[in-house]
């Protein structure tokens, strides 16, 4: 019923990995209302099989990249990270099991497919995913910039995409590397 989520996941994600240019080791943040994927309103429909058909897709094209996946918590959670215990090496961990009612069904997902996950309180990720507004921009590195996807949409979700910058400094007779914009 929901194996189209897994296709339209990998190409939303695979579409962001190459426009931000991320590297391996980098990682991809990503927030996912179940609910707003099936068409209803954020927070009232979660679906732990139409979740992991999503999850399933962006990991696919993550690890083919190279690239961690940061599985963003519901606000129950205060958008807690779940995420790989290799890609945060010595970052302070808390105790946390997500569900899909406390956490949401993608990270209850995410929780469930990684090797050795834990959940940390923040990240800094390189790049993002936001299907169905479920707000990433806080675990995203400075400076966010949006990226205009061709595939955004995952079911009847739109799907937003951040990658990041380095900051400007130094104003006026600054030089900028244009390969970093």
């Amino acid at each position: 019923m929901y194996t189209h989520f897994k296709e339209q996941s990998y190409n939303a994600a695979m579409e962001i990995i190459e426009k931000a240019k991320l590297n391996k080791g980098d990682i991809l943040v990503v927030g996912c209302s179940t609910s707003e994927t099936l068409g209803q309103t954020i927070g009232t429909d979660s679906s732990p099989e139409a979740a992991q058909f999503i999850f399933d897709g962006i990991y696919t094209a993550a690890k083919e990249k190279g690239v961690f996946v940061a599985a963003q918590c519901c606000e129950h959670l205060n958008r807690a990270i779940i995420i790989e215990s290799s890609a945060v090496v010595g970052k302070e961990t808390v105790n946390v099991v997500p569900q899909p009612k406390a956490g949401g069904s993608f990270a209850t997902a995410a929780y469930n497919t990684f090797e050795k996950p834990v959940a940390v309180e923040e990240i800094s990720a390189q790049a993002g995913l936001d299907i169905g507004f479920t707000m990433i921009g806080m675990h995203i590195k400075k400076v966010a910039v949006p990226v205009r996807l061709e595939n955004n949409k995952i079911g009847n979700a739109t799907v937003l995409a951040a990658r990041s910058r380095p900051k400007f400094i130094g104003g006026i007779r600054a030089k900028y590397d244009e390969d970093l914009l």
